[in-house]
């Protein structure tokens, strides 16, 4: 798999972004705060003094950049690889744009922008669809795809596992989306948001473990 391109975007995009984040930090008065959190009601409750606030964005998109990077080259299945690169662009490329985002939230309120929490929950919402559609491409891996002892060491049930995997996780992307665009009460929205990725998470496991008892029973 090839990364060179997504990785140079990716550094240029980091190094955009830390420049972006003092250029605004510096229009604030000195001891300003700004919100780095927001509850499921989209109230923000965590602060920090404005020049980290706004970098640690750049900082964590450059972090992901690096490690997206370096799990081809540390994959023992490299024959396997190229068919699980959908799923590792997908992630990285949602990743990148879910952090120039968060970046913008946190500097709407010094540049009199009007951005709030439910595009972040959308957004989110969009790259589960990403990473749900391609998932079903993928195959046995160390570092991608939904790895049980059951899926590593059977292809057909890695395949039956992803394939169901995908479909509910593209339904949780496709719940949260809704989630953010639909008016609900915090402790509604917050189960909106859980329930189904708890649901995409758990439910392929146990669909993988039935898959391998039920062969291994005949």
């Amino acid at each position: 798999m090839k990364v060179r391109g997504l990785l140079l975007t990716n550094l240029l995009l980091a190094a955009a972004m830390a420049g972006f984040g003092a250029w605004v930090a510096a229009r604030v008065a000195p001891g300003t705060e700004l919100a780095v959190h927001w509850n499921a009601a989209g109230e923000a409750d965590g602060f920090q003094p404005a020049l980290p606030a706004l970098l640690w964005p750049a900082g964590l998109s450059l972090l992901v950049g690096l490690l997206m990077a370096a799990i081809p080259r540390l994959e023992p299945l490299q024959d396997r690889l190229d068919a699980s690169a959908p799923v590792l662009r997908a992630t990285w490329i949602g990743m990148m744009g879910l952090m120039i985002y968060v970046q913008v939230m946190i500097a709407a309120p010094v540049l009199g922008w009007r951005v709030g929490p439910d595009l972040l929950l959308a957004g989110v919402g969009l790259l589960l669809v990403m990473v749900g559609n391609a998932l079903p491409k993928s195959r046995p891996g160390f570092f991608v795809g939904i790895r049980t002892p059951w899926t590593l060491t059977d292809t057909d049930n890695w395949i039956a596992t992803h394939r169901l995997g995908g479909k509910l996780m593209m339904a949780a992307g496709a719940a949260m989306v809704v989630a953010a665009c639909v008016p609900l009460a915090a402790q509604w929205r917050l189960w909106a948001m859980l329930a189904p990725v708890i649901a995409a998470s758990l439910v392929p496991v146990v669909y993988s473990w039935w898959l391998w008892r039920s062969r291994t029973a005949r």
